[in-house]
């Protein structure tokens, strides 16, 4: 057997097992649920895909799904370029800390989002106590959540490279007379492009299937791609229309994956990169000084403001009321008492993060080594479709194809943690799949070539190098997996509910016990994340900053 052969029969020894997990509880689920709504007696009925989108309702929703994210997508960008500026050229005490307050939003469950923000603008909120205004239910209410959050991605993807960017090919400008602003515009704004158009699509995506922040924030008015589904699955029972919609979100998720494939392709290839720590320094003159208390402001009115409204809110009761009643079970909304769901989504995420460890470590592994022909890259893009496709669709696929032998898992408690391995382990390979590039193919070449089996290979050569980033990749698919809701939503039973269900189910009944509580739950799942994204940040190997 030649090297070449036994280097292709050992990726693709390391990707048979990500290929089967992703085609089991993936690709499976999801074509059951397609193929139940779209099929009558083995008939297909693909006329159906014509006449959902000929219905005014339907044409109504994408076109809002759609421009809600075109517009989201602005604003962000608007609101955090300055930030990422500030981030990547300048140096202020307290820079660390900030940077992990802002990255917080990020890995917050959308119902925490949703929740912060509807004790902020909604009925009772801080905005109608003081000035009797109201944004729940508009359009304003769910564009400045999905700004909350996704200020994270554009500071940390664009003020990543930016903080790499040489400086004094913009200083050369000046010299040869170009004004500031033009030297920005001719030099740094092209070498900075790829990344701007990267956060954009990374935003465009996320917004694009929002779920959580538009079903809280939204009401009855405002009804996204994802929203519409799960209404139509949940509420309606039209699962015909449901697949069509499924079916139109894939092929926009796909066709926005291309899309950023491209970008980051050009990314990779086209700047040279200085070390970051070389281009920060401290604000020089008043305007850099105004540009840092404005992006200072920004900070503590869009991010920490609502989430400090939601803590204030859980507290509104005397003596910890609402979080005291967390301890009981009232036969209504759980069978069990609420704090039990923290139990059950600590139990869940950490069964999850194993799971998306071994397949995202895995396929990170198979992705990383040389000579990855069209196969193997299309296999890295079908990796992150679970980020992009209806996790709804999912949740519900789950139910109706693993229902009878030998996949019969409907009853069982495995169900969550497989469903939140499935957004987990995207993370994984995207935060190991750099390191694993970096480990220099000699160095396991030198160890097989002395005798080591595969397997030793990996322990003495690759494990050292990588064990930070494992250690990164493990808390990342952690926080997702804890805030995992579209498809927990479907799958979680009333007995052992996990925390962003519990909210959820408690925003869904009125009284302001049910909303204290829900205030309470969040508060407890917003400290639980920001506690692992402030160990991330101590284990952060990557100096570009990026996810």
């Amino acid at each position: 057997m030649t090297p070449r052969t036994r280097r292709g029969a050992a990726r693709f020894g390391l990707m048979a097992l990500p290929v089967v997990f992703f085609a089991v509880f993936f690709a499976y689920p999801v074509a059951a649920i397609v193929a139940r709504g779209l099929q009558v007696d083995g008939v297909w009925r693909l006329g159906r895909v014509v006449d959902v989108l000929a219905q005014p309702d339907i044409r109504h929703v994408l076109w809002f799904t759609t421009w809600q994210a075109l517009a989201s997508t602005a604003l962000t960008l608007l609101v955090a370029l300055p930030g990422a500026y500030v981030f990547a050229r300048m140096d202020f005490p307290g820079k660390q800390a900030l940077r992990a307050v802002v990255t917080v939003p990020f890995v917050l469950p959308t119902v925490v989002v949703g929740t912060a923000f509807l004790a902020l603008v909604g009925r009772g909120g801080l905005l109608d106590g003081l000035w009797g205004v109201r944004l729940d239910t508009t359009v304003w209410a769910i564009l400045l959540a999905h700004v909350f959050f996704n200020y994270a991605v554009v500071v940390r993807t664009v003020g990543g490279l930016w903080a790499q960017l040489d400086p004094r090919q913009e200083e050369a400008a000046r010299v040869l007379g170009a004004s500031r602003l033009a030297a920005w515009r001719k030099v740094t704004l092209p070498a900075l492009g790829p990344a701007v158009a990267a956060a954009a699509l990374m935003v465009f995506l996320f917004t694009f299937t929002s779920f959580g922040v538009v079903q809280i924030l939204g009401g009855p008015t405002f009804s996204t791609l994802e929203v519409e589904i799960y209404r139509q699955t949940s509420e309606i029972f039209d699962l015909s229309t449901a697949a069509v919609l499924t079916i139109v979100q894939f092929g926009a998720v796909g066709a926005i994956l291309v899309v950023h494939a491209w970008t980051v392709r050009r990314r990779e290839g086209a700047l040279r990169l200085v070390d970051a720590s070389l281009t920060a320094g401290r604000p020089r003159g008043a305007g850099q000084w105004a540009l840092l208390g404005s992006v200072l402001a920004t900070v503590a009115v869009l991010l920490v403001l609502p989430l400090a409204v939601l803590v204030q809110r859980s507290l509104d009761a005397p003596g910890f009321a609402y979080y005291q009643a967390l301890t009981h079970a009232d036969g209504g909304t759980f069978l069990v008492a609420p704090i039990d769901a923290i139990g059950n989504s600590l139990r869940y995420a950490a069964v999850a993060t194993l799971i998306a460890v071994l397949i995202g470590g895995l396929a990170a592994a198979a992705l990383a080594r040389r000579g990855a022909g069209r196969l193997v890259r299309g296999f890295d893009a079908l990796l992150m479709l679970p980020l992009g496709v209806s996790a709804v669709t999912v949740g519900f696929g789950f139910l109706i194809a693993l229902d009878k032998p030998p996949l019969n898992l409907r009853g069982s408690w495995i169900l969550v943690p497989l469903a939140q391995a499935l957004v987990g382990a995207p993370f994984v390979v995207r935060t190991m799949l750099p390191v694993l590039r970096a480990v220099d193919e000699r160095l396991r070449e030198a160890a097989a070539v002395l005798g080591a089996p595969p397997w030793r290979v990996w322990r003495e050569v690759d494990l050292p190098i990588v064990r930070r980033a494992l250690l990164v990749a493990a808390g990342f698919a952690y926080a997702v997996s804890l805030g995992e809701f579209g498809a927990t939503v479907f799958i979680a039973r009333p007995d052992n509910p996990t925390l962003p269900v519990a909210v959820a189910r408690l925003l869904g009944r009125a009284g302001d016990l049910n909303y204290g509580q829900a205030m309470a739950l969040s508060t407890i799942l917003m400290v639980v994340c920001a506690v692992a994204l402030l160990v991330l940040e101590r284990l952060r190997t990557d100096r570009t900053g990026e996810f």
